[in-house]
């Protein structure tokens, strides 16, 4: 067996999670505790509101907190991975996992870096959808056929069948409009603060740029694939220049499914809320096998089954 972790980003968070690993595991209450930032982040995520945790500046610290608590405990549980990724905000407990930043470091940059991505569009109106089951060239070909109504581009490439686009509200209808009468399946607007992952998140990259200065990122213990390249780093690479280039560019998740895959891979722990990664996994690679930990019973289940094999 070899086996990566996978960790979940923006938009699987809800109000209750990790209340139950807090009450069970000191290595995650350990993290949380831990977690310095200007809101009470143990509150938001066991009680929320919703509408509030969903706001990216929040999200973004308490989502990272908890894969970093999750983390520690598989570690402390002995279950370690071969190589790591996350989506987006996730890629941050990917580094962490990998021993590149520490878990105080983690959210403390992605609580910088959901400010200055709230930031960026500030008063601009924008938008997200997700469209499915569009080929990518003939998607491209509907952004730019949308592009005299403002900024649209493609944000996420998932999975087969799935693509998001992003940028200015009018541009993303339009495109959304010419993607359903190009054959696409499905296109479902999504429920984001920004348009995450486009050209318009240049003032984040700038930020984080500078951000980046005064951070000092420790060696990789194991390979890290990253989100705007779909794979491991080349030549030339260097981590904060790969997180700058991260927020305002494509994520290329179906391309790191592929890669974890051609690097031996054969299976993924996603950890976070839900299981969205888990599908885009099983429509990318069914050789895979996924298990997801959300929960204390996930993280128990999960331990055993992993140990077993």
């Amino acid at each position: 067996m070899k086996l990566a972790f996978l960790y979940a980003g923006q938009g699987t968070q809800h109000a209750g999670m990790g209340r139950d690993l807090y009450e069970t595991y000191p290595a995650f209450r350990a993290v949380l505790d831990a977690a310095k930032v200007d809101f009470d982040l143990k509150k938001l995520c066991f009680e929320g509101p919703d509408e509030v945790l969903s706001q990216t500046q929040y999200t973004q610290p308490c989502m990272v907190a908890f894969a970093a608590g999750v983390t520690a405990v598989l570690y402390e549980k002995g279950v370690r991975p071969a190589m790591t990724a996350g989506l987006s905000l996730g890629e941050y407990s990917a580094l962490c996992a990998a021993g590149v930043l520490t878990p105080e470091q983690a959210v403390e940059l992605v609580a910088f870096r959901g400010k200055a991505m709230a930031g960026a569009v500030k008063d601009r109106p924008s938008a997200m959808a997700a469209v499915l089951m569009l080929e990518r060239e003939t998607l491209q070909k509907c952004c730019d056929a949308a592009a005299h109504l403002g900024v649209v581009e493609i944000a996420n490439l998932n999975c087969p069948g799935q693509i998001v686009i992003g940028g200015d509200a009018a541009a993303v209808a339009e495109a959304s409009r010419l993607a359903k009468e190009h054959g696409a399946r499905r296109v479902l607007p999504l429920k984001v603060s920004g348009p995450f992952h486009t050209s318009l998140m240049a003032p984040a990259g700038e930020a984080l740029e500078e951000r980046f200065r005064t951070v000092e990122f420790a060696p990789m213990r194991c390979p890290v694939l990253f989100n705007c390249k779909g794979d491991v780093m080349g030549q030339g690479d260097t981590i904060p220049g790969l997180l700058v280039r991260q927020v305002q560019s494509s994520v290329h998740m179906e391309d790191t499914i592929r890669n974890m895959a051609a690097h031996g891979v054969d299976t993924i722990l996603e950890i976070g809320p839900g299981k969205a990664l888990s599908g885009f996994v099983k429509k990318t690679d069914k050789s895979i096998t996924t298990c997801a930990v959300e929960t204390a019973e996930d993280l128990e289940a999960a331990v055993a089954a992993l140990k077993g094999a």
